[in-house]
């Protein structure tokens, strides 16, 4: 019971990454508020967690929506007193090369990935500096470190997040609070599972452990980071990619 008694604001947290660190961290004895957009999903997922025993807050938000998320992190203000941690996951892919890639596709990702975290630890980053304690953990990837073919917006956003994470964490260090990143590499989501088994195969043979992450493995690295044990860690990236950057 690691997180017994803090408060755990985690985006993006109905699927994939974010739904294995909600339960992960409830299990764990956080109180968990989850963000996401999709409504009918968070409900869902609530009442999935509820079944394994854990009592969790669904709230619907947009990160990329400035209002919105200081509309939610009033009310989480309100309902708990405050927080202790943010997970700044929500994040997607909207994949082109530069030469098909229109200015729209561009954006769409930047406006989650990348401003969607800057509205959150803008709204959220109060209550932990008025506490003098907490943890923000942004969710990068290794292709933010290496980059990778068709996905320039997104690269961008995640190589974005580790810079911004080396900011913050010079700024929020020294008020006790630390912020740190996670690359993760490839994670078997929903997402995933949905590739042809010749491109699955492919990348699995690029992981020197030899097979996919889950979830799961990501989650139990935000634990860590999320935890008193890390009080000494702050302003790093950390790749959870089964040796792929080795």
């Amino acid at each position: 019971m690691r997180l017994q008694g803090k408060i755990a604001v985690i985006t993006g947290g109905t699927s994939g990454i974010g739904k294995a660190t909600a339960l992960r961290f409830a299990k764990e004895g956080a109180d968990v508020v989850v963000w996401a957009r999709n409504k009918a999903k968070g409900e869902a997922f609530i009442e999935e967690a509820k079944a394994q025993g854990y009592e969790m807050i669904f709230m619907p938000v947009d990160v990329s929506n400035f209002a919105d998320v200081e509309q939610a992190a009033a009310k989480v203000k309100e309902l708990k007193g405050g927080c202790d941690i943010l997970v700044n996951n929500a994040g997607i892919t909207n994949d082109s090369t530069m030469k098909k890639m229109t200015p729209e596709i561009w954006q769409s990702v930047i406006d989650i990935n990348l401003t969607g975290t800057f509205n959150c630890t803008k709204c959220i980053s109060p209550m932990l500096l008025e506490k003098g304690c907490g943890r923000i953990i942004n969710v990068s990837s290794v292709v933010g470190l290496y980059g990778n073919f068709g996905q320039t917006n997104y690269v961008a956003t995640k190589a974005g997040l580790i810079g911004m994470t080396k900011t913050l964490a010079r700024e929020f260090g020294r008020k006790g609070v630390t912020v740190n990143a996670v690359a993760p590499g490839f994670i078997a989501t929903e997402m995933v599972a949905k590739m042809p088994k010749e491109v699955l195969d492919g990348m699995i043979a690029k992981v020197p452990v030899g097979r996919l992450g889950t979830p799961e493995d990501i989650a139990a690295m935000f634990v860590f980071l999320a935890s008193d044990e890390s009080a000494y860690v702050n302003g790093a990236t950390f790749s959870v990619d089964g040796g792929m950057t080795v």
